[in-house]
């Protein structure tokens, strides 16, 4: 599934939020499943953030404790999801409910967060000197931080606009395709991509959540979803197209 063309330019897009002179509000979403162990740890970098306008988090159908921690969370807007969909309509629910016009996208289990990590994620596309910003833990596979950049990164601030489809659009691509889909939207439109650093912060290993056997699984399950989005021919395109449109890290 590719990007439709675009009618304007990522930074066409990225001046019209700022339009008004005022800095565009952010709606932070944090889809999770299962993620009561690590959520407040999130939460806590979250809460109160001055550049962050509401906190979304939305719970694709968890079965532990997951929900009742967003929903105890000063601030935090839960929405449910009934069954689990995976992270692809989860974010597609969110979007459709976020009221402002950039987006921060969090995962639920990030380890040593920090206001300041979401504040140098937010800044370059809130100042207009980024179309989006992504990520890159210090965790991140070794490759990905030799060439800096994790191009399935979680953790990302974009404007809506950006997106080349409606929310409920969205819920046609596979459970975990969302990223490579908002990768190639960012490569049609020519978006500047800002990569920042986040040494201290990292995402634990599947197999340390689920267990080897459970973990590998669903590493697979998600490497599945991502190539029946985009090739593996596609995603190394991709990479390169993505290095060249790079400002920063």
């Amino acid at each position: 599934m590719t990007a439709a063309p675009p009618s304007n330019t990522a930074s066409d897009t990225a001046n019209d939020t700022e339009s008004a002179g005022a800095a565009p509000g952010v709606s932070c979403l944090i889809p999770i499943y299962n993620e009561a162990a690590r959520l407040p740890g999130v939460l806590a970098a979250v809460a109160g953030h001055p550049m962050i306008d509401e906190v979304l988090v939305i719970d694709d159908g968890s079965t532990d404790d997951s929900a009742a921690v967003a929903a105890g969370s000063p601030g935090v807007t839960l929405i449910r999801q009934r069954r689990n969909g995976g992270k692809t309509r989860a974010l597609a629910s969110g979007i459709a409910q976020a009221r402002q016009p950039l987006l921060l996208l969090l995962d639920g289990d990030l380890l040593g967060l920090s206001p300041d990590d979401l504040s140098r994620l937010i800044a370059p596309v809130q100042s207009g000197a980024a179309d989006i910003s992504i990520s890159l833990r210090g965790n991140a596979p070794l490759l990905w931080r030799l060439i800096g950049l994790d191009y399935i990164s979680g953790e990302r601030v974009l404007p809506r606009a950006l997106l080349p489809e409606q929310p409920e659009q969205l819920t046609q691509l596979p459970k975990f395709g969302f990223e490579v889909h908002l990768n190639a939207a960012c490569i049609e439109r020519g978006a500047r991509i800002a990569v920042v650093r986040w040494p201290g912060v990292k995402s634990p290993l599947k197999k340390q959540k689920y267990g080897l056997k459970a973990g590998l699984g669903a590493d697979l399950g998600m490497m599945a979803d991502i190539f029946r989005t985009v090739p593996p021919l596609g995603l190394i395109r991709q990479i390169l197209a993505m290095r060249r449109l790079r400002i920063s890290g």
